[in-house]
């Protein structure tokens, strides 16, 4: 499996966090100061340009307020779906 950020499975995956964040009411200021990291952090996870390990997935969850398990389950559902 390729490594890049650019397959149709991770575009869908940064979808569901897009929504996630604006399903908050959250801009991608709020989102960066809950946590702890520059607004470029997440315009770089949202626009593609960063990947994501388990690790920070976790913590961006919780940052909103969402369950890690419950958000990993939506973007199983978007991966699947763009396959």
């Amino acid at each position: 499996m390729t490594r890049s950020l650019h397959t149709p499975e991770y575009a869908a995956f940064v979808r569901i966090l897009v929504e996630a964040r604006k399903n908050c009411g959250l801009t991608q200021q709020d989102l960066a100061e809950r946590l702890g990291k520059p607004q470029s952090y997440v315009a770089k996870v949202e626009g593609g340009e960063r990947r994501l390990d388990v690790v920070e997935f976790a913590a961006l969850a919780r940052a909103l307020d969402v369950d890690p398990s419950a958000l990993f389950g939506r973007a199983m559902e978007a991966i699947a779906d763009a396959q």
